[in-house]
């Protein structure tokens, strides 16, 4: 007897063909197509009758530069979609990688998905990946002047700005951020006494 995800896989591997490469594990479905196929491959599996997946249920960019404690070879930006169908009642995860890591390009699926618009500008404004195609790809989450991606591995934790209220210029500046060394470690202060009541003993 066929399960669910053995037919899902089925229907994914007639539809997107040798174009995508199709994993199983834990109950969930993968699929891992090219930059270059990425958007024929996502309104395959919307138009598809055999799959229709309808929604969009989520889209993130992933920075893969210190996956595996450092040992992945492969390209370094992916975005990651998450997509359901109501009518046949699956969902599959797609991931498709940028051919450069040093200007990560995908096309945008916000003409499949309106809701990949607000997800795309996310994955922009965190990991720098560009949206070729997406009409308002501008950041969501982060301030105008804003420099930088913060959630590329190499960003620093501290930042490179920081933003104050300057009572002299009586406006908003932004300056380099400047942090003071300071003791991290907690004091921990153990007592063979501790929460004992004066004058009784250690039972123990």
């Amino acid at each position: 007897m066929t399960t669910k995800l053995e037919a899902l896989e089925l229907a994914l591997r007639n539809a997107l063909g040798e174009g995508a490469a199709i994993t199983v594990a834990l109950g969930e479905v993968t699929v891992v197509v090219k930059a270059a196929g990425y958007y024929a491959a996502m309104q395959t599996l919307r138009d598809n009758p055999a799959l229709h997946f309808e929604q969009l249920l989520d889209l993130c960019g992933v920075d893969y530069s210190t996956y595996g404690e450092g040992t992945w070879e492969g390209a370094r930006f992916a975005a990651v979609s998450h997509l359901l169908s109501i009518e046949h009642n699956w969902r599959v995860r797609v991931r498709v990688f940028a051919e450069d890591d040093d200007t990560p390009v995908l096309a945008s699926v916000v003409e499949l998905w309106r809701a990949a618009n607000w997800y795309e500008r996310e994955a922009f404004d965190l990991y720098g990946i560009l949206f070729e195609g997406h009409n308002d790809l501008r950041r969501i989450l982060t301030d105008y002047g804003f420099i930088g991606h913060p959630f590329r591995k190499d960003f620093p934790i501290s930042g490179y700005v920081e933003m104050r209220y300057d009572p002299e210029q009586k406006r908003v500046i932004y300056q380099a951020v400047t942090i003071e060394p300071r003791e991290i470690i907690p004091r921990v202060i153990r007592e063979e006494t501790y929460g004992m009541n004066p004058g009784s003993k250690n039972l123990g």
